[in-house]
């Protein structure tokens, strides 16, 4: 668990990947968690990926680190992590609609589908599924809510 601006953070591993990154500690995200892998992951604080997960999101708060440079292993489906490695092509600052991200996933009709995906990324913020936003500019269908994802998006809207 590592404190943040947005509340303390819970990240999760297979003991060298990032597998998940989560903005509530809750019993739902704890099942949540041991469902998508099958297994127990890996909490242990002394572990490598953690501190340099914690590291850059220490910069990414402060306002000094646009990307991240980390080994991530989401578990999901193909389509689930095809979804995923979208929303890493948004750039910071910036923000796509539902259907934006499932045209650039190859899926131009699935905009509902994505935005399930969407809701089911496990690495928050690194795999920045705030930047998606509803088609009329709403904030819409955040897990971790429409606070913590204005706070995120305010963030990244001051260079």
């Amino acid at each position: 668990m590592i404190d943040s601006p947005v509340g303390p953070i819970m990240l999760t591993s297979d003991g060298a990947h990032l597998t998940g990154l989560y903005l509530e500690v809750t019993d739902a995200v704890l099942a949540r968690v041991a469902a998508a892998s099958g297994t127990e992951p890996e909490t242990n604080d002394d572990l490598t990926v953690f501190a340099d997960t914690e590291a850059q999101l220490g910069e990414y708060f402060a306002g000094h680190r646009r990307g991240f440079d980390l080994p991530l292993a989401p578990h999901g489906t193909e389509f689930q992590r095809s979804v995923w490695q979208g929303l890493l092509e948004i750039p910071y600052g910036s923000t796509a609609n539902y259907g934006e991200l499932a045209e650039a996933v190859g899926r131009p009709k699935a905009a509902r589908a994505v935005g399930a995906a969407n809701g089911k990324n496990p690495i928050s913020i690194i795999v920045p599924c705030h930047r998606v936003i509803g088609a009329n500019g709403s904030l819409t269908g955040y897990a971790w809510g429409e606070d913590k994802k204005r706070r995120l998006l305010t963030l990244e809207s001051h260079p």
